[in-house]
């Protein structure tokens, strides 16, 4: 059954429309609230941290409100990456943690991602039971007054994040003699991280990082690749480094000016986690992730299985397989020996400690051959059009000329208001053929 509020990576939407108002946080805070609240635990703390939306001064505050409301007590951050809040509620001992934001979307999309005490985004059994007390009477919830909980902002959040990514590695690690262009998306990641690559001896030149409230992804991140690409030539780094709006996806640029998308980056993670004998299992990609990737690591002999598109599904899979390392071609990429999510800036860590070696990104990052692959969105007004008959001939014409010679796959956005096709193939005029078909049928 369709969650009414959750989608693939928490609730999302544009900001005063449907579940996007102060209104619906109050509620969304006070039923989390209520369903950790109960969880035996003796403590009852939330935490929050937030991207750099305008519309987080309107929505903080309402999901403060129904969290206090509900007896929870509140600490807030302020702007944070969505990993840094995730590790925050874990070494706090906190009933659960909020992050408001909308990601990779624009600034007038705004949501939430909710982790509980363990770090971890939420299950679909434990979404479903928060989505069934928000729609439950209110004053059924509300404690008592003398019950209330407290709110305090703590104002070194991106301190304690900072501290916990260098505990992951060898304290002499340095990035003496680096350059790196860091593009933060004018979102979450622009205080922690040029102040680590920075005390890390990196030379930093950082762009996209004086947020406004409304310039969040706006022609720059992880998203619009193209911004690093050109700052990477124009000051001869070594590297660029882009992050999205929660800086939980990252998405890297060799010295020559090649994008490397996350799917590079999971297969040289994989190649040098196996060398050192820290790889556990596998890897875990998506029906997204590209079948290069696959043909890499059955040819390194490594294990590769793919979940349904989300981090949260890929982390899942990870969890049931006992699996360490896992990812989207998208960035998002989970290292299950130091994290419980998609941290950017953890990840570029970890690339970073092996680039220091005086070795190239474009020998490091450039592990596998993709095959010709092409995403197209197509922004629609209902979703459900996918499930026409029109468009369901469409696609399965689609894949009968595609038989052995390639892939397609045709989701809704779990996120945006879009229908996803993506073709892959060693012949481009195929791919374009299909893509074509289905989008004229979704139109």
């Amino acid at each position: 059954m369709k969650n009414k509020y959750f989608g693939t990576d928490g609730i999302r939407g544009t900001v005063n429309r449907g579940n996007i108002t102060g209104e619906k946080f109050f509620k969304f805070g006070l039923a989390s609230g209520t369903y950790f609240k109960n969880q035996k635990k003796t403590k009852q703390i939330a935490v929050i941290a937030k991207d750099t939306r305008l519309s987080g001064y309107t929505l903080e505050p309402a999901l403060v409100s129904g969290l206090v409301s509900g007896g929870m007590h509140v600490f807030t951050f302020g702007p944070l990456p969505t990993n840094g809040l995730a590790m925050l509620t874990k070494s706090m001992k906190a009933n659960m943690g909020i992050m408001i934001t909308a990601s990779h979307n624009p600034y007038i999309d705004n949501g939430l991602k909710l982790f509980g005490p363990d770090g971890l985004k939420l299950s679909d059994k434990i979404e479903k039971k928060i989505e069934k007390l928000i729609d439950t009477n209110i004053l059924n919830q509300l404690t008592h007054p003398k019950l209330l909980g407290r709110v305090k902002r703590l104002e070194d959040g991106n301190d304690r994040y900072i501290k916990i990514l260098k505990n992951n590695f060898p304290k002499n690690f340095a990035l003496t003699g680096i350059k790196i262009v860091l593009d933060c998306a004018n979102g979450a990641g622009y205080k922690a991280a040029p102040k680590l690559l920075n005390e890390l001896g990196a030379k930093v030149i950082t762009i996209g990082n004086k947020p406004n409230g409304i310039n969040i992804n706006k022609n720059c991140g992880s998203t619009y690749p193209s911004k690093i690409k050109a700052a990477v030539k124009k000051y001869k780094a070594h590297v660029g480094i882009s992050f999205d709006g929660d800086a939980d996806r990252i998405i890297m640029c060799d010295e020559k000016g090649k994008i490397i998308d996350g799917d590079q980056i999971i297969a040289m993670l994989a190649r040098r986690w196996k060398e050192k004998k820290i790889l556990k299992g596998g890897v875990v990609g998506t029906l997204m992730s590209n079948y290069g990737l696959e043909k890499f690591l059955k040819k390194e002999n490594i294990r590769f299985f793919r979940s349904k598109v989300g981090d949260r599904h890929v982390k899942e899979k990870m969890k049931k397989l006992n699996f360490n390392l896992g990812g989207e071609q998208s960035g998002h990429i989970i290292l299950g020996k130091f994290a419980t999510t998609g941290d950017g800036l953890l990840v570029a860590l970890e690339v970073l400690f092996s680039l220091r070696k005086k070795r190239k990104a474009s020998k490091l990052l450039n592990v596998f051959k993709p095959i010709p692959q092409i995403l197209e969105n197509v922004i629609v007004k209902n979703k459900e059009i996918i499930n026409t008959k029109k468009c369901k001939i469409a696609i399965k014409k689609a894949k009968s000329f595609m038989k052995k010679k390639g892939r397609i796959l045709v989701r809704k956005s779990g996120t945006e208001p879009k229908i996803r096709i993506m073709a892959e193939s060693n012949s481009k005029s195929l791919i374009l053929k299909c893509i074509k078909l289905i989008k004229k049928s979704i139109k």
